[in-house]
């Protein structure tokens, strides 16, 4: 089912020989221990994926948002799991963006190499939510250090990376003139932190997401890890969101087709009745409408990548991404399962283990309620809802 818009052919057809590496069996026996793909990792790290974004100079391949979206789908659509490895390239944004030279040259050539895993991202609390403004972890500055004090939650890889990506006040909300101010990003040494007041604690979930909540007891940063200036974390952030929305549409895209294939095929083969179930209009129709969703979600997550490249903005168009591929894996997930019936149960068939996990992206990164009402206010100018 190969399409004429599907970019970067080559990259895609390295990436399925990857993943056949790494078959149903290898993520079913993940899934039954919530263990981390430590060697599906291990081998994009190898194959330089993991490295997609970084500029060439810092032992990177240099590529755009665009080739990373497709090494994304592509891992989905062969029945792999990108979620143990995607924040790495949408949390590299803040510090390529923001990041200061001797940041870069610190990190980035480590994490190139895969000495080092930056794939934890901190900003979630339970108090807050996704309203990222009302945060309440706080980091003093006290001389060369800042000392983080409060508790992140649904912080994915935790207990995996090495970096984490920290987003925490730095001024009190009631002391300044924005909600949006006074918050700042930080680079955290997570084998450091986790020796002097740094505690995680994993969340079990209905997918293996290797989620966490994670507590700061008193946890100092050096001050020199400090992303940007003090006080513009926001603003970092809200910057590499748009990326974050557009990988996640990849991968929601790869998994719509990944559905879409496994139903259509079975389609073609199961008898029921002395007649191949595929001939049925009730099995026909709703695979053929999940297809025309993914179809459309597929175009406008190009269109939003395009626009991520060339500098423009792409609010509207990163978060209609989103939600219409997210929409359209999930109503492919549906068609799948209802194709296959009692089958579709199996955990041998692996489609309720990917059922599991597209279903994810309705809430996270960001709630399918919380695009609209990002569409209502700033696309059609109604008044804030919130």
């Amino acid at each position: 089912m190969r399409q004429p818009t599907e970019s970067f052919p080559e990259i895609r057809d390295e990436i399925r020989k990857l993943c056949a590496r790494f078959p149903g069996e290898y993520w079913r026996k993940l899934d039954r221990e919530m263990a981390y793909p430590k060697e599906f990792v291990q081998a994009l790290g190898e194959a330089g994926y993991l490295a997609a974004l970084i500029p060439e100079e810092y032992g990177g391949a240099g590529l755009p948002l665009s080739a990373a979206a497709a090494i994304l789908e592509e891992m989905q659509r062969s029945g792999s799991n990108g979620a143990a490895c995607h924040a790495q390239m949408y949390i590299m944004g803040a510090l390529l963006r923001h990041g200061s030279a001797a940041q870069k040259a610190q990190y980035l050539p480590r994490i190139a190499s895969g000495e080092l895993r930056l794939q934890a991202f901190g900003v979630t609390e339970p108090g807050s939510g996704t309203d990222t403004t009302s945060l309440s972890t706080f980091a003093e500055r006290q001389g060369d250090h800042y000392v983080v004090n409060g508790q992140k939650i649904w912080t994915s890889r935790a207990e995996y990376s090495d970096l984490m990506l920290l987003l925490a006040r730095t001024t009190p909300k009631d002391k300044v003139a924005k909600r949006t101010e006074g918050l700042s990003v930080f680079i955290l040494d997570m084998q450091q932190a986790r020796q002097a007041g740094l505690t995680i604690r994993p969340i079990r979930t209905m997918m293996n997401h290797s989620t966490t909540e994670v507590f700061f007891d008193n946890v100092r940063v050096p001050a020199e890890n400090l992303i940007g200036e003090e006080g513009k974390g926001f603003r970092y952030i809200l910057s590499g969101m748009n990326a974050e929305r557009i990988l996640i549409a990849a991968e929601c895209i790869g998994d719509a087709k990944w559905f879409i294939e496994k139903a259509s095929a079975y389609a073609k083969e199961r008898v029921v009745f002395g007649r191949k179930i595929g001939q049925n209009q009730g099995i026909q129709f709703p695979i053929a409408r999940a297809y025309a969703q993914m179809r459309a979600a597929e175009l406008m997550c190009h269109k939003a990548a395009e626009l991520f490249e060339a500098g423009a903005d792409c609010g509207a168009e990163a978060n209609m991404a989103k939600m219409l591929a997210a929409e359209a894996s999930w109503a492919a997930a549906e068609a799948c399962v209802q194709t296959h019936g009692g089958f579709g149960f199996a955990e041998e068939f692996d489609i309720e283990r990917k059922f599991r996990e597209t279903r994810l992206y309705q809430v996270a990164p960001i709630s399918t309620n919380l695009i609209l009402s990002f569409l209502a206010e700033h696309v059609l100018g109604m008044p804030r809802s919130y």
